[in-house]
């Protein structure tokens, strides 16, 4: 006959650190949301948190999340978790000013990052569509195009135009579509590989963060390289990000990589704020039968595993390499007749919706 464990606080701690931050793999107790746990005699306990956050959905998550595990935690009679939400503090030198914003680049009030662990999942092609679709619903939106090994955004945008420069020496970024545009693409002929070590690069990209005129922009996208290299980690190291958008595709190899990019951000503790599922599946035009050519839900259940928004499902459409390819993003089109525009749109709605909450 076993003998049940004895109920500590000890023990009830150890079990909270299953329960995540939503959007992080580290648990509410090594962030150290966790400051009280009482035990009566009746093994009824009672846990205190403090939640600093700008997202009203996080306190609910975290508290289901704790319920979930107390409920099955062995000699628990019940259990009251009582959550004090707060604001975040500003940063000093940042946000000492309520009415500031929050990026830390000069002229963004909101920082997205696109990332991707591997190349080939359409990380660009979402980034650019993104960017027009925020556009068009009324946001002011710059895109920083910081693949300075592949630069694509110029031709998406179908743009050769050179950026200018100011009085102050600050890039004057190109305006396309409704965005504001800043590519290695625009700097450089079409032919001419950029053949520059990784720390030139680094300056590149921090050149491309400060030195640039965005003027008062809603949100700046980022598009930044695939993997998990030096430019990303300069990145979180020059740029306070809003948080990290992850595409993917469904299949497991896109997946795989995805996770790693995941876990780099994870790391420097920037918030995802969802997985985009792109190439999700195609659509038969002739009988509408639909095919998940790259596998099926495979982004829908990273995103659950995370506890983030699956911000949307892109299908494969020849409208969309036929609009990069011609400089005309698919989100331009009217989402009422174009399914991939539609889709775009819900993107941007949502993706909009989790920084503007946070």
């Amino acid at each position: 006959m076993t003998t049940q464990q004895e109920l500590t606080p000890e023990l009830i701690r150890a079990a909270l650190t299953t329960v995540k931050f939503p959007g992080f793999s580290r648990d509410i107790v090594s962030f150290g949301l966790v400051k009280k746990i009482d035990i009566d005699a009746e093994n009824n306990v009672t846990i205190d948190l403090v939640i600093e956050s700008k997202n009203a959905d996080i306190p609910r998550y975290i508290f289901e999340g704790v319920h979930g595990v107390m409920k099955h935690l062995p000699g628990v009679k019940h259990c009251d978790v009582n959550i004090e939400h707060k604001a975040p503090e500003a940063k000093k030198g940042i946000n000492d000013d309520p009415s500031t914003w929050k990026s830390s680049v000069p002229g963004a009030k909101h920082v997205i990052a696109v990332a991707s662990g591997k190349g080939g999942v359409g990380k660009s092609t979402v980034s650019a569509n993104l960017a027009v679709a925020l556009s068009k619903l009324g946001y002011s939106v710059g895109l920083v195009d910081l693949d300075i090994y592949g630069p694509s955004m110029s031709l998406m945008f179908g743009t050769k135009e050179r950026p200018g420069a100011n009085e102050n020496d600050e890039f004057i970024p190109v305006t396309a579509h409704g965005v504001k545009l800043l590519s290695m693409g625009l700097l450089i002929n079409e032919s001419d590989p950029v053949a520059v070590r990784g720390p030139l690069a680094t300056r590149y990209v921090q050149q491309f963060l400060r030195n640039v005129a965005w003027g008062d922009v809603d949100f700046l996208i980022l598009d930044l390289p695939p993997g998990t290299g030096d430019i990303q980690l300069t990145i979180v190291q020059t740029a306070e990000l809003d948080g990290v958008v992850v595409v993917t595709t469904p299949q497991e190899v896109a997946l795989i990589d995805a996770r790693k990019a995941i876990g780099l951000f994870e790391r420097v503790e920037t918030p995802i704020l969802g997985i985009i599922e792109n190439m999700s599946y195609f659509q038969c035009p002739s009988d509408g039968k639909i095919y998940h050519i790259f596998g099926e839900g495979g982004g829908e259940r990273e995103a659950a595993k995370l506890g983030v928004p699956l911000l949307g499902k892109i299908p494969l459409d020849i409208s969309t390499r036929s609009g990069g390819d011609e400089g005309r993003p698919v989100a331009l089109e009217d989402p009422g007749q174009n399914p991939v525009s539609a889709a775009f749109r819900q993107v941007a709605e949502q993706c909009a919706r989790v920084v503007l909450d946070r």
